[in-house]
């Protein structure tokens, strides 16, 4: 029952942020998706609908670190502005899908600025 309270809240959160947000072909949204295990991310065109670039704790590079889970996204943020940069993209909306901008969400935004993305 609580867990189904808190994930109908993000929900409502995530479309009220999702009716501002949106990703171009020249600022394309860079969007979070955590789970209790891993942290993923992405940049979106949303005039597309297609990904241009993605990274998560679960790729080859990440997955044999040992660290704590903050880190590991400050490290997906660097690996995915790193990408992102190659790509020919420089700056973003970021998109925190409803989750609060505190811990590994924060953590992520910050790895991706240090990476070379402004947002």
């Amino acid at each position: 029952m609580a867990t189904q309270k808190k994930l109908n809240r993000r929900t409502k959160i995530k479309y009220r942020i999702r009716k501002r947000v949106f990703g171009t072909a020249e600022r394309p949204r860079l969007t979070v998706f955590r789970s209790n295990k891993a942290i993923y991310a992405q940049v979106i065109n949303d005039l597309d609908g297609r990904t241009m670039v993605s990274a998560s704790s679960t790729s080859k590079e990440l997955a044999e670190k040992k660290m704590t889970k903050t880190q590991t996204a400050k490290e997906v943020g660097k690996l995915l502005a790193s990408k992102a940069v190659e790509a020919g993209i420089d700056k973003v909306v970021f998109d925190r899908n409803g989750y609060l901008y505190h811990g590994r969400v924060k953590s992520l935004a910050e790895g991706a600025r240090e990476g070379g993305l402004n947002f």
